[in-house]
């Protein structure tokens, strides 16, 4: 019991760097996702058809090469020559990968709302803007709960790839220990972090959910 308590100052340590990316990334990716959507189903098709290439590429490459790509290949894109450091180069990574899965979460989101809903909201006089403010994004939200949720949480175990970078996450804290120590505690006390953070995730979309449920009824 002391051991494992002797670990939680550095694996605290770890989760703070984990949570600081998972924030990040969510508080870039969510209004980006949802602007992207917006744009992939515009009448304008040039537009239309630019984000639905990004979100292709985005979504068909994994977000461990486009994290590498980005650290190491971009400074040397001609006309380019960008060098991030490693967490902000995990944040970009991460915040682009993001965007395109919200952003398809989101456009399914929109595109289920009735088009005769559309039509009242044109009788009524709104503008297409008032529209997705006060009666097409109230409905979405509450559609789109169930798989933000599972990607939010996929996101949580996805900070686990930045360890290529060398940054000190929880699970790279945990395999330096292991090595040190040569035990395998440190994993399952890892484990149990994620564990946390995943039901406190869970718990608060659930308490989404049912306060979004009105829309629907």
């Amino acid at each position: 019991m002391d051991y494992v308590l002797s670990l939680l100052p550095p694996m605290m340590e770890g989760a703070r760097v984990t949570l600081t990316l998972f924030a990040i990334t969510l508080g870039l990716s969510v209004p980006l996702g949802l602007a992207l959507a917006l744009l992939r189903i515009s009448a304008w098709a040039p537009v239309s058809a630019l984000v639905n290439g990004y979100i292709w590429l985005m979504r068909g490459t994994p977000l461990m090469l486009q994290m590498l790509f980005i650290y190491f290949a971009l400074p040397f894109v001609p006309y380019v020559g960008i060098r991030l450091p490693d967490f902000p180069a995990a944040v970009v990574a991460f915040a682009l990968n993001y965007a395109a899965y919200f952003a398809e979460i989101f456009r399914a989101g929109i595109q289920s709302v009735e088009r005769g809903q559309y039509e009242a909201s044109k009788t009524l006089g709104l503008s297409y803007f008032q529209t997705m403010r006060r009666i097409v994004l109230p409905q979405m939200i509450g559609r789109v709960l169930p798989p933000v949720s599972n990607e939010t949480i996929t996101l949580v175990k996805d900070t686990s790839l930045i360890y290529v970078l060398a940054l000190n996450d929880i699970l790279r804290t945990a395999r330096s220990i292991v090595q040190r120590d040569f035990t395998t505690t440190p994993f399952l006390v890892a484990a149990l972090f994620y564990l946390v953070m995943t039901l406190v995730l869970t718990w608060l979309f659930q308490r989404l959910e049912k306060r979004y449920a009105r829309y629907d009824q």
